[in-house]
């Protein structure tokens, strides 16, 4: 399929609606869950894709937020952002029945494979939302066998209440026990890391924990490992070099400065080793997932 095929494929199914704001929920560290009324973008969201938004009729630029829930059903889309800059600063401020502007879904998400029924999701920062629609994901696939893992970083208050695990952590010491409660209730194992020195986390980074988990595991099992992984630059290059030690599949959620986000501007480019050599792919529709090995591989 050429670049023109392929985006005239993704454009149709990305929806402009117009939502309404149904909740906004403040977190230590500036930190915010927007739910909004967006059924189109309900419907058709996968773990890995995202959505443009506007944040006020005052800021004429939109922004990319990754996806982390969503309700087919119910028609609303959950996304967790950190204020960064003025537009996500009014995003803040916006309320119950105000309406926004969403752009969505865009962009290629996260693939499960069968044959490796092992995911290890990491998620660092505001790569944390992906991780948490990806759990919900495996979580409703009624006819899995999935043994899912799942490590999260923050190097502020983490957006939610941790609370300490009842699930087993295999390699890891029993006081490493901090957990998500939505993770908890689906019952995935996860643990929590921070250089913060937060109670029942792993002072250090998420990769530490992850060394850790698949250094006890056999030959066998780490065939049947695939990470999949979200959050600032520095963290994906530690988890693709770690993904390489173990010689395990890895799936990596980019973060790049977008304008347009459908694919229009070329402003989101990052090189990608293909079979022809390096070419440069928009992360904003060519992505945001890529391989790891494609876009780290030194």
């Amino acid at each position: 399929m050429t670049n023109s095929q392929n985006n005239k494929a993704h454009r149709n199914q990305i929806f402009l609606e117009e939502a309404t704001v149904v909740s906004q929920e403040k977190w230590p560290g500036e930190q915010f869950i927007l739910r909004v009324h967006a059924p189109e973008t309900a419907l058709r969201a996968k773990a890995g894709s995202f959505a443009h938004l506007t944040c006020d009729p005052a800021v004429p630029m939109r922004r990319p937020l990754s996806i982390m829930r969503t309700s087919p059903e119910e028609g609303w889309v959950d996304f967790l952002y950190k204020i960064h800059g003025h537009g996500l600063h009014h995003l803040s401020t916006r309320d119950k029945g105000d309406q926004i502007s969403v752009l969505g879904p865009i962009g290629k998400g996260f693939t499960l494979n069968k044959n490796k029924p092992r995911p290890l999701l990491i998620g660092g920062g505001v790569g944390i939302p992906p991780m948490v629609f990806l759990a919900e994901s495996i979580k409703d696939d009624s006819n899995n066998n999935w043994q899912t893992f799942c490590i999260m970083g923050s190097e502020i208050p983490f957006p939610f209440e941790v609370i300490q695990s009842k699930l087993p952590a295999n390699g890891l010491e029993d006081n490493i026990n901090g957990s998500h409660p939505l993770l908890e209730a689906w019952g995935i194992p996860t643990r929590l890391a921070s250089w913060q020195g937060y109670e029942k986390c792993h002072k250090g980074f998420v990769t530490d924990v992850a060394d850790m988990y698949l250094s006890q595991l056999s030959v066998g099992e780490l065939q049947e490992i695939e990470i999949f992984s979200c959050g600032p630059t520095p963290m994906l290059k530690a988890v693709a070099a770690l993904a390489k030690k173990y010689a395990v599949a890895c799936q990596v959620s980019l973060e790049e400065y977008m304008a347009c986000a459908v694919g229009g501007c070329a402003g989101c480019t990052v090189p990608v080793q293909t079979s022809d050599g390096i070419e440069m792919q928009r992360v904003c529709v060519d992505g945001p997932v890529f391989d790891a090995y494609a876009v780290y591989p030194q």
